[in-house]
């Protein structure tokens, strides 16, 4: 089979109907922009959670950040009746990821919990996947980084640290999930209840922009935000079905 009809054939195996019912979760993530104040609680309890190293300040003025997540600020409207915008930006785990269907060795791909997964030991570093990332959120790790003592005491166990020449990017805290879930086998339970499950961006959050859940769950929190008029996607006419779902600012003076 060439790399073309491999590529079809993946893609075509996204898009059938049914695909997501498959899941055994469809975890969603809702960011209201009209609650997010931009302070970047979320960005640093990310940072720590994940074990993503500081590169400095040499390697960001090359262009190699390493940041799982950011928040992107922008101006509205022409002057002077301009306004400053900030959105949350992180891997949107698309149900159609382009970036699942161009990696060589299947390093990236979709599990049984609906997210976009990265296999840190199959990664060879080619970086297909960041070329076809629209959101721009897959990161390229240029060097291993090494943390002096005693800032070596705050890596967090439950998180590998990664080495140079593979790619990284937002998991929703995966290692989060698989303890909730394990959580509620051990207690007998066939799911994990709705809440029992907070990324560290999601804890941090002072205004609680963020609220995170399984979209199955038709009674959860995550699924009654998706309803509301407010609700759009990043870029939605690529088609890549994120499941991080904006909820637009509103504005007071608005007419």
């Amino acid at each position: 089979m060439s790399l073309i009809d491999d590529f079809l054939a993946r893609w075509h195996e996204y898009r059938r109907p049914g695909y997501y019912e498959e899941f055994d979760y469809h975890w969603t993530m809702t960011v209201d922009l009209d609650r997010c104040t931009g302070c970047e609680a979320c960005v640093t309890a990310c940072q720590a959670e994940n074990n993503t190293p500081i590169v400095g300040e040499d390697a960001i003025a090359r262009g190699r950040h390493m940041q799982w997540m950011r928040i992107e600020r922008y101006w509205e409207g022409e002057y002077p009746d301009v306004k400053l915008r900030a959105i949350p930006m992180f891997c949107q785990h698309c149900d159609a990821a382009p970036c699942e269907t161009v990696c060589p060795v299947s390093a990236t791909y979709h599990n049984q919990d609906g997210l976009n997964a990265q296999i840190y030991n199959r990664c060879i570093g080619t970086r297909s996947c960041a070329v076809y990332c629209p959101y721009e959120v897959r990161y390229f790790n240029y060097n291993n980084h090494h943390w002096d003592e005693p800032l070596d005491q705050q890596l967090n166990p439950d998180v590998s640290v990664r080495e140079k020449g593979v790619m990284e990017k937002c998991t929703f805290c995966i290692q989060r999930i698989r303890q909730a879930k394990d959580a509620a086998k051990d207690d007998g339970r066939r799911r994990v209840q709705d809440g029992e499950v907070q990324p560290a961006c999601v804890q941090t959050c002072p205004t609680e922009a963020l609220v995170f859940g399984d979209r199955k769950d038709p009674d959860s929190a995550v699924s009654q935000m998706l309803g509301n008029e407010r609700a759009y996607t990043v870029l939605e006419e690529l088609n890549t079905d994120p499941s991080v779902v904006y909820l637009k600012k509103v504005d007071a003076d608005a007419a």
